[in-house]
């Protein structure tokens, strides 16, 4: 027998909302399938999220139970003491699992529930994961981040870590979807690409690279898409060199990163990513070209004065 809602308004809540719960993209795009059901039916909801996630926004152990008259517990798998906790503190509300994986059926957990829409283990056949459904989602850029920590041959000139620090921080303020890179193979290490063909075939698909590498720099180029680099080395190196080389314009000296900020990162960020795209493809069209020609093409000179010599 169901209780009879006290209120219209539901609270939502999953694994995503526990302190030491974790927020997965899964979960929250189910969440956002949720969401957009109740709100096209014209139904007030909150939502609990974890503090280590969105500390500010409403959390389980601050919100009324008597502010609501629903709690819908969605996706993930229904079983432990925390999900059996929400029974005994929200024991006036009428109480729904949706899009959730019941491992025992028996578990308090999940007997808890009113009514449980599970996505497997109900001894039926499973049901479409709610992320599937959720509504589209705008495309964000896709950007490689290369960094070095090292290079100490440069000695008291470094601003490696500087550097580093100044464009992480950035980085984690952008609404892009980064992607830890490095130029370093590795037979080895899965996590590495163990050919330059592979790295090449990453560099491809995204929108932008941010590096303080050389390679780094020449790599995306190669690849025809627009790099933010910055040069670590006080006074200018050969990441400065390698941009003039190439004739890339969006070299940011590690002295003008330290007094201009994110607003220098900004500006190149956002020409990166519509005139530096072409610029990026011409450069590309231009090393497969072979222009401008690089010192392979004095080689067999030098070779020759030598045995001439």
């Amino acid at each position: 027998m169901y209780p009879p809602p006290r209120a219209a308004r539901a609270l939502l809540a999953g694994w995503f909302s526990f302190p030491d719960g974790e927020a997965t993209a899964g979960d929250v795009l189910a969440l956002h399938r949720v969401e957009d059901v109740l709100q096209r039916a014209g139904l007030p909801y909150d939502v609990a999220w974890s503090p280590g996630f969105r500390a500010d926004a409403p959390q389980l152990d601050e919100v009324s139970p008597d502010r609501y008259g629903w709690l819908v517990f969605v996706c993930g798998p229904l079983h432990g003491p925390q999900v059996e906790e929400l029974h005994h503190r929200f024991a006036r509300c009428l109480r729904i699992a949706v899009g959730t994986s019941v491992i025992d059926p028996g578990s308090p957990a999940v007997t808890g529930f009113h009514h449980v829409l599970a996505r497997d283990g109900q001894g039926t056949g499973p049901s479409l994961d709610l992320a599937a459904g959720a509504p589209a989602l705008p495309a964000r850029p896709v950007v490689g981040v290369i960094l070095t920590h090292g290079q100490h041959e440069y000695g008291p000139a470094r601003r490696h870590d500087t550097v580093a620090g100044h464009l992480t921080s950035w980085l984690h303020g952008k609404d892009c979807a980064r992607l830890e890179l490095d130029t370093r193979l590795d037979t080895h290490d899965w996590r590495l690409c163990a050919t330059p063909a592979q790295l090449e075939s990453v560099l491809l698909r995204l929108d932008l690279v941010v590096t303080d590498r050389l390679h780094g720099m020449v790599l995306a180029l190669r690849a025809g898409t627009p790099a933010l680099a910055v040069d670590p080395v006080a006074g200018g190196a050969k990441v400065s060199a390698q941009a003039r080389a190439c004739g890339w314009p969006a070299l940011v000296p590690a002295e003008r990163l330290e007094r201009a900020g994110p607003a220098e990162l900004d500006r190149w960020w956002e020409w990166c990513l519509t005139s530096g795209r072409v610029a990026a493809r011409q450069i590309r069209d231009e090393f497969a070209t072979g222009t401008p020609t690089d010192a392979a093409t004095g080689l067999l000179e030098a070779l020759r004065a030598v045995r001439a010599g």
